[in-house]
């Protein structure tokens, strides 16, 4: 199949580093090109006017093909389907092609110093101008900013509201004047993270989403795309989950039984909460608090699994060459430093619990 053909064309390093970035950004286009980047997006658009049931399908078949992840992800699972909801058709004409081809990869920019969870609460600013609007503030953890094109965000439009209102939702150019990027290290060391500042940056009106003034509206349909199933799909802990058992398997200590019967469980309980989740919407339904629940489950699940294979292998799991067999050669260890933070993003697990 297409996959199995291409895989020698899969990116090698993480999309957390420059080389690994435009790795992952030529891969975005080898599926593009092959109509396999954004499925169930019309034609259009680069799509293929899938069904979400048939998207499941295609995602159990990218994941145990040992497909990577996409480095266009915060654009194509979070942005998109906000354009979708919320956009103009000029927009969608302008931004969908270069977003699923990996032309024009897309930053997150929600979170400021003294605005995580609390979103609300956020300070940078929207002001009015001719043809636009002057950003200004700073945004931090921002996932694929460091290499990235273009970011979306809130800004506070309108000072005089409270909270949730006079927030206006935008698009913005990192490469525009004003904009300054540093990039935040990661625990394993790598830059795919950053800070955003922005100095009176100009942003046309045509890159605003939704209605001024009402932008929580839009975002709380990205937050959900984010916690709930694009970000996560139906098979991707099956992989890991099988790893560990077999890991297991090659030496079946007793004290790692139950620990490694769990989190295979909980993987198969995950894939089968997606697609129930996915049927649900595709007859009509909508995401709702429960995407919240699943981003508790997915999160915690995801750490579990890489403790408990590190937990097994023991000291020598620290090491960055082992182990010798073929099979065993899976980096628990950074997988175990991504997954840690996985509690945190998308909203703290603490938070989402209150919802």
């Amino acid at each position: 199949n297409f996959l199995a053909a291409n895989k020698g064309s899969f990116p090698t390093k993480s999309y957390d580093t420059a080389e690994g970035f435009e790795q992952h950004r030529r891969w975005d286009k080898v599926l593009y090109d092959a109509g396999l980047s954004v499925i169930t997006w019309p034609e259009k658009y680069g799509g293929r006017d899938a069904t979400l049931l048939q998207w499941v399908v295609y995602e159990e078949e990218y994941f145990r093909a040992g497909a990577p992840g996409r480095a266009s992800a915060n654009g194509t699972s979070m942005l998109a389907p906000t354009l979708f909801a919320h956009g103009t058709e000029e927009q969608l004409d302008r931004v969908l092609p270069k977003m699923a081809s990996g032309e024009e990869i897309w930053a997150q920019a929600w979170s400021e110093p003294e605005s995580g969870s609390d979103l609300a609460s956020l300070r940078s600013t929207a002001t009015k101008t001719d043809g636009g609007w002057l950003l200004n503030g700073q945004k931090i953890w921002s996932s694929r900013a460091p290499f990235g094109e273009r970011a979306f965000g809130l800004f506070r439009s309108d000072p005089e509201a409270e909270r949730h209102r006079g927030l206006t939702y935008f698009m913005f150019d990192l490469k525009a004047a004003g904009v300054t990027v540093r990039p935040i290290a990661q625990l394993g060391g790598d830059t795919g993270f950053g800070e955003i500042f922005l100095d009176d940056v100009f942003v046309p009106d045509g890159d605003v989403i939704g209605a001024v003034h009402d932008g929580w509206r839009a975002a709380m349909s990205t937050s959900s795309n984010e916690r709930g199933m694009s970000l996560r799909s139906p098979a991707r802990f099956l992989a890991p989950a099988e790893r560990l058992v077999q890991q297991w398997k090659m030496n079946p200590d007793p004290t790692f039984t139950d620990r490694v019967a769990d989190a295979w469980i909980k993987a198969q309980a995950y894939r089968l909460h997606t697609f129930e989740t996915v049927t649900r919407v595709a007859d009509g339904g909508e995401l709702g608090a429960e995407s919240s629940v699943t981003k508790v489950f997915w999160s915690e699940l995801d750490v579990a699994l890489h403790q408990t294979a590190l937990d097994m292998r023991g000291a020598d799991g620290e090491l960055a060459d082992f182990p010798a067999r073929e099979e065993e050669k899976y980096n628990w260890t950074d997988g175990l430093l991504f997954a840690l933070g996985g509690p945190i993003y998308a909203g703290t697990n603490e938070i989402q619990r209150n919802i």
